[in-house]
């Protein structure tokens, strides 16, 4: 593992610039192999799963969304669908994804996207002082505080995590 802001995303690093975050970019960690999974980058960063930040994009009645989901959970469809007030909610295609935010699936950051995007954070993500995001690839890291990550992001805190029984 390296810890160099060099291998972030070139329009995560723009983002970064452009939000006054250039502390960041020092703690951006880049591993040799992808870390895809939460579970993934929960190891190879030594954290819990729960403190990885999950970017993940639904289509609402076919408007892209982003939602930011602890690593630990799963989102529920429909507090999703309802919290938007949609008829339906899917997860996005892989060309939706990458068209939307201009990264590919596991390396999507809360934010820095092509296209501004409506963005949910569940407030799980709260639970710590520190979460790690996906850095504009599937190599790369960061950490921030979860409000902050939430701020940056512009998202909503809401309560979409699934439910177990």
């Amino acid at each position: 593992m390296t810890t160099t802001g060099a291998h972030a995303h070139p329009r995560f690093a723009e983002a970064l610039s452009d939000l006054g975050l250039a502390d960041v970019t020092p703690r951006i960690r880049r591993f040799p192999d992808a870390t895809r999974t939460a579970a993934e980058a929960a190891a190879a960063v030594g954290c819990e799963l729960s403190q990885i930040c999950k970017s993940l994009i639904f289509a609402a009645d076919g408007v892209p969304v982003l939602v930011l989901m602890d690593g630990s959970a799963r989102v529920d469809l429909d507090l999703v669908r309802r919290e938007l007030g949609a008829e339906k909610v899917t997860r996005a295609a892989a060309d939706v994804v990458r068209e939307t935010t201009g990264y590919a699936i596991g390396g999507v950051p809360p934010f820095g996207h092509r296209t501004r995007t409506r963005v949910l954070a569940d407030r799980g993500l709260l639970a710590h002082d520190v979460v790690w995001a996906a850095a504009g690839t599937p190599h790369t890291v960061f950490p921030m505080a979860p409000h902050d990550l939430v701020a940056h992001a512009g998202a909503t805190l809401v309560d979409v995590r699934e439910r177990t029984a």
